[in-house]
């Protein structure tokens, strides 16, 4: 089968599409065959390289893909073969024809949800709706959303807006992108750097990350909590405490939010019912572009240039449009 490898860290060149055994699953695991790939930020950040050990060159990136049960290991109810479903993959290994994944990792998807809507929704989704869990967003408090234009950043507007909130705003790179947040529920566009406004907010969802992170602690209102969920623009500096304790009369808070913090059962319900809501129509799933397996090259340029709006799916084979 096909998968795409780092066959080198850095540029999306280092990206290359080979050949390999298709696995078995072992006790506990099933496989998928892939029908739809999702394009993550997470997987641009460690195909640069900047997370450190724990990648080796040669590993297949992506963490999530949707498709069918084909077979089960062993202790697997062997119900689960032929079932479509969303399929977490860790770390890697979603970049290819065929996955394996715990069975603790896979969730039911509901008929009228497509495996590309699945995999624009499955992580993050949750992401979003835990992050804001985690800043104890009530209702009436003002959220601004940095990064507002990936798959996260838009679950977080639309959830933070049925959430009750007073204000959305975002930041986002272009005055189409703000537009299409405005139709999603945003009430406020702001610039990249933030600019465009000089309110303060109760709650920041932090998408980017990178040296100015700062800046943003300084967007806070008083007793405000920002919550970093990505790193894209790498991590914040190691000084990024010091905002906080210039304003200490101010009450600020900052912390990081990751999804393995979350107990399965707990993250694996929001999840389905944010599947039964995407069905409904009552959350978004936004597919920027469906493009085969081998252009995860094409797709890491994409995603490097920032010009995708929602989320990037890879499909195996040359047939797209059957995501």
């Amino acid at each position: 089968m096909q998968a795409v490898r780092i066959g080198e860290f850095g540029a999306p060149d280092g990206l290359e599409v080979v050949e390999v055994p298709v696995p078995r699953p072992d006790a506990g695991q099933v496989l998928v065959r892939a029908e739809a790939i999702g394009v993550g930020g997470v997987d641009a950040v460690i195909r640069r390289g900047l997370l450190g050990t724990g990648f080796p060159v040669g590993m297949v990136p992506g963490s999530e893909a949707a498709g069918v049960v084909t077979a089960t290991g062993e202790g697997v109810d062997p119900a689960w073969t032929g079932r479509r479903v969303w399929a977490f993959t860790g770390i890697g290994g979603a970049y290819a024809e065929q996955v394996l994944v715990a069975v603790g990792d896979v969730v039911a998807l509901p008929d009228g949800l497509t495996a590309a809507r699945a995999v624009t929704l499955g992580s993050a989704g949750p992401v979003a709706h835990f992050a804001l869990a985690h800043a104890h967003h009530a209702p009436g408090e003002s959220v601004l959303v940095r990064g507002a234009a990936g798959s996260i950043g838009i679950a977080t507007v639309e959830l933070a807006v049925q959430g009750g909130a007073g204000e959305v705003a975002v930041t986002t790179s272009s005055a189409e992108r703000g537009r299409r947040l405005r139709e999603l529920g945003a009430t406020r566009v702001l610039d990249r750097s933030g600019g465009g406004g000089t309110d303060r907010y109760d709650v920041i969802i932090d998408v980017v990350g990178g040296p100015d992170v700062p800046a943003f602690l300084d967007r806070l209102a008083p007793n405000g909590r920002l919550v970093l969920v990505g790193a894209v623009a790498g991590f914040p500096p190691a000084d990024v405490g010091s905002a906080l304790i210039r304003a200490f009369q101010q009450s600020r808070s900052f912390a990081t939010f990751s999804l393995d913090t979350v107990p399965h059962p707990r993250r694996d319900a929001v999840r389905a019912d944010q599947f039964d809501a995407a069905v409904r129509g009552a959350l978004s799933t936004v597919v920027d572009d469906v493009l085969p397996l081998r252009a995860a090259v094409e797709a890491h340029r994409r995603m490097d240039a920032g010009t995708v709006f929602g989320r990037l799916v890879l499909v195996p084979g040359d047939s797209p449009a059957m995501a």
